[in-house]
């Protein structure tokens, strides 16, 4: 098997061959960067075929906007970087992404779901979800969302088209009138 030798070049000859547009600049990206960034953007998303999309994405976004480059306000490498971080973050904060995390492959979670059934944590045996029964009605469906469904405030409001502020309120006030059965 032959094996390929990686191209390097010096920041400045790489810089020239982004900017003309060279095929050599692509492969020298590659082969001089793609380890770092894809340590970058692995830290921020730890599905590794995930981290592997957005580092092409990474690569394609540094080929098609490297005109927006200005060496005089950082170096090539910090410019690559805020770039993989950014797309990284985004990726993370996309209607897709969230969905796919709420929506998990079950031959990957059967020890998880093992696991939580032998934690010592399940509100249906310490009574909680009957007690729910007593709350307001609208305070027992923020709480149901939050708790028993696993939303974030934020998808609760969303979920309910209530504000968010109304959506904290309620639930302490939840919170507070639970308190009054456990003490």
């Amino acid at each position: 098997m032959i094996k390929k030798r990686k191209i390097t070049l010096t920041e400045d000859e790489l810089i020239l061959a982004l900017k003309n547009k060279d095929k050599i600049a692509m492969e020298a990206l590659y082969d001089m960067y793609s380890d770092s960034l894809f340590g970058v953007i692995s830290r921020i998303i730890t599905d590794t075929t995930l981290a592997e999309d957005v580092l092409q994405e990474t690569f394609v976004k540094i080929w098609h906007s490297f005109s927006g480059y200005d060496a005089e306000k950082g170096r090539l490498f910090t410019w690559m970087v805020n770039i993989a971080r950014n797309l990284s973050i985004d990726k993370t904060r996309s209607k897709d992404f969230k969905n796919n995390n709420k929506n998990q492959d079950i031959e990957n979670n059967v020890t998880i779901i093992d696991e939580q059934n032998s934690s010592v944590y399940k509100p249906e045996l310490m009574g909680v979800r009957e007690l729910t029964e007593k709350l307001r009605p609208e305070q027992k469906q923020i709480l149901d969302l939050i708790y028993f469904k696993g939303y974030t405030h934020v998808e609760a409001s969303d979920e309910l088209g209530i504000p968010l502020g109304t959506i904290k309120t309620r639930l302490r006030l939840a919170i507070i009138e639970l308190r009054k059965y456990f003490n």
